[in-house]
């Protein structure tokens, strides 16, 4: 029987994983990895999932694109209980990625508009043929957009964020203007597939150029609205109105291929299916935020805000109380960008690979990553084995270990510059990483030296934690007055 990713990547190609990478998915229960041969000829991605309907969902989802020679991974390999599965490896470039200069800038360059022009136009495609003879049964946890998934959502922004807000307001009113959104909502054409959660972070750039979709498992049968919104006002995509405006009529053009469009009434749709999809983001930065104590999550708030207000200059004349309720928000102080900021904080980690290189919780993707194996192993002998890098038998050892100094002054030589980068550009967390075989003599002897170098030099707030000791240090951070 084959239950792990390891087993599953020897089984189809006839070779060991030497090497499974952890890549982070911050928005996901999902775990992934990128699993390597040893000659390293051969790189797989492998996904674990937390729920077998879901997983279900993705596998039947894939098969269905792949025969409909749609613009997905193919899939390699199932576990036998299919909580685990392998899928084609595109690389590394996400489409948030591929637009970071525009992203930044406002200003996109032809390069990035024209891979912009090839993703929504791709959409188009994708959710059209994509729906043809496509078994929405198999959808999780909703066969179709329906008034119970819209009440969800509306729901959601409710309680997950206005609610934790604390902005002011009466819920009956609010909910009558809900109960109109919903049924305007309802009234779009229900007949296409709705990725549901088609933003940049899900699209990956090929070598050849080409965009990849990814992770549509939460699709299900809707109106080609939802999709459109998503991707154009994603949060931190800041795409300005004009480059908006090119892309729906790229995206209209594409679509007229399958359909008959009354522009005119599919730019008033969209905008109300904007709205909503904004509340939705919001009431998931609130969940991720305020109740899973997310900060990156809290972060992208303001920018939401910011489409939110750009939304609500146009008249909402169908739900004033809602408009007016937004508008308020949209208003509130610790929203602000610049009363957002907060300071860094350097998270210091010390860990065995044999267990894996520590997440990053705060969903920038990790940070430094120090390898401590080179250096000599005082748990190879005996009088040793029962201290750790905190005791001073393992400390005299190391620092009379020629080599430890001139390691330490490297790792200081790279991660110096950064911090202080990341301190002027307003860049709230870095994490740094030194790993060992067993975690317990080498890599926490160096994350000490480490943590107290940055707190001395730099003064911020420095988090400390020896993983597989199970001992977090705090080093508060030092007045700046």
């Amino acid at each position: 029987m084959i239950h792990s990713l390891r087993q599953l990547f020897e089984h189809i190609t006839g070779k060991e994983a030497a090497q499974q990478i952890t890549i982070t998915a911050s928005g996901s229960n999902r775990k992934y990895y990128r699993l390597i041969s040893e000659d390293e000829k051969i790189s797989l991605i492998g996904v674990v999932g937390t729920s077998l309907d879901e997983n279900n969902a993705f596998l039947y989802m894939i098969e269905h694109f792949t025969k409909c020679g749609l613009n997905v991974p193919k899939l390699v390999g199932v576990s036998d209980d299919r909580m685990c599965y392998l899928q084609e490896d595109l690389g590394d470039t996400l489409l948030f990625d591929f637009i970071a200069d525009g992203r930044k800038t406002g200003v996109f360059c032809l390069e990035e508009k024209e891979m912009l022009s090839k993703t929504i136009t791709a959409l188009a495609r994708f959710q059209i043929q994509g729906a043809k003879d496509f078994d929405f049964s198999q959808c999780y946890p909703q066969p179709e957009f329906n008034e119970r998934s819209i009440r969800w959502d509306l729901n959601y922004f409710k309680y997950c964020f206005l609610k934790a807000t604390e902005l002011d307001f009466q819920e009956n009113l609010l909910e009558n203007d809900f109960e109109k959104l919903t049924n305007i909502l309802l009234k779009a054409p229900n007949n296409a597939f709705m990725y549901r959660d088609f933003q940049s972070r899900n699209v990956m750039i090929t070598a050849k150029g080409e965009p990849y979709f990814i992770d549509f498992q939460g699709g299900r049968k809707g109106p080609v609205y939802y999709d459109v919104a998503s991707f154009l006002w994603q949060a931190k995509a800041n795409f300005h109105q004009e480059l908006r405006a090119e892309l729906i009529a790229q995206y209209i053009d594409e679509l007229e291929k399958y359909t008959y469009v009354d522009r005119a009434e599919f730019y008033q749709t969209l905008q109300h299916f904007v709205i909503f999809r904004i509340m939705q983001v919001l009431g998931a930065y609130g969940f991720r935020g305020y109740f899973e104590k997310k900060p990156h999550f809290l972060q992208s708030i303001p920018f939401a805000l910011k489409n939110l207000k750009q939304c609500l200059a146009k008249d909402m004349k169908e739900y004033p109380y809602l408009a007016e309720t937004l508008l308020r928000l949209t208003k509130m102080k610790q929203f602000n960008e610049s009363s957002n900021i907060k300071p860094l904080v350097v998270r210091i980690y010390s860990f065995a690979y044999k267990k894996g290189i520590p997440q990053d919780e705060s969903g920038n993707g990790g940070g430094f990553v120090f390898d401590c194996r080179g250096i000599n192993n005082p748990g190879k002998y005996t009088k040793y084995a029962h201290f750790t890098g905190l005791d001073e038998p393992v400390i005299d050892f190391m620092e009379s270990n020629k080599e430890v100094f001139p390691f330490l002054q490297a790792t200081y030589k790279l991660v110096d510059p950064t911090i202080k980068r990341y301190i002027d550009r307003g860049f709230q967390s870095l994490m740094i990483c030194f790993g060992c075989t067993g975690g317990k003599h080498r890599s926490v002897y160096l994350a000490e030296k480490m943590a107290s170098h940055v707190s001395e030099r730099f003064g911020v707030e420095v988090q400390l934690v020896h993983r597989e000791q199970d001992i977090a240090k705090e080093f508060p951070a030092k007045s700046q007055e």
